[in-house]
């Protein structure tokens, strides 16, 4: 029989502030009481504290914000169901302009797209081969800072082959209800299948500044492919992600049935 080592003191106290926070004891956008007066109330040191709150940020729970001190996140995690979010109905759920827009408005938060970057530009490299491009084929640049409540939860910078992007009317920054595969579906190029290949990854400067993540936080990074019922590929899409802000939801039958009918 083996006996568990005892739980350090700092790690219980993170699970005590942990619980408070998750029982409304400190309900979001609240600010924790200073780091002194949460040690005198649990009778522990300041040190400990410390470490404590250093767990919690680590988790996303809290974020300390200058002159606030140690706030709780306003903005819950978010799900992120991979085999739904882009199915038509719900990227046009109530009028939403896509997939992140529904998303949340269905948390009782106020969405927002800002785009920072959007343009024709030479692909990179990953760019040009997943999209089978010929060498001189540009592509229309899409990169969105984007928010939930004003909160900066999601980056994602989309490239389209440039003349489908015209096409389609993507290269205005509204795209209407359901977004850009709404408007190439209407050209017939809707995206019927996507591929997606996610990591867990350090975050960039840039990542980090945008997300203002403490040193020990990653992001997921997901390679998103869009393609039509023909099989052309329409969009590559990198998405920058929180790892602690999502949960990223899969779902698959039990048995793939082969076109022979096969198992």
């Amino acid at each position: 029989m083996t006996v568990d080592a005892p739980k350090s003191r700092y790690r219980q106290v993170a699970d005590l502030l942990r619980r408070d926070i998750t029982l409304g004891k400190y309900p979001p956008g609240s600010t924790l009481p200073s780091e002194q007066d949460l040690a005198s109330e649990v009778g522990v040191s300041r040190v400990t504290i410390n470490r404590a709150l250093q767990i919690l940020r680590a988790e996303g729970m809290v974020r300390v914000l200058r002159g606030r001190g140690t706030v709780v996140r306003s903005v819950p995690p978010i799900d992120r169901h991979s085999n739904r979010r882009y199915a038509r109905a719900a990227r046009e759920e109530h009028g939403a302009r896509g997939a992140f827009d529904a998303e949340i408005r269905r948390l009782g938060l106020i969405p927002r797209s800002d785009i920072v970057q959007l343009e024709p530009v030479d692909p990179p490299e990953a760019a040009a081969k997943a999209l089978g491009l010929d060498p001189g084929d540009r592509v229309l640049i899409r990169k969105r800072h984007m928010y939930a409540s004003d909160e900066p939860v999601l980056l994602a910078t989309s490239y389209i082959p440039w003349a489908l992007a015209e096409q389609a009317g993507v290269t205005n920054k509204n795209t209407g209800p359901g977004g850009t595969y709404s408007r190439l579906a209407e050209l017939g190029q809707g995206p019927v299948r996507f591929t997606e290949d996610i990591r867990a990854r350090i975050p960039t400067d840039d990542e980090e500044a945008f997300f203002d993540l403490a040193e020990n936080q990653q992001i997921f990074e997901i390679i998103h492919m869009s393609w039509t019922v023909d099989d052309r590929p329409v969009e590559y899409r990198i998405d920058a992600l929180p790892t602690f802000q999502w949960i990223l939801h899969f779902e698959w039958p039990a048995e793939v049935v082969n076109p022979d009918g096969r198992s």
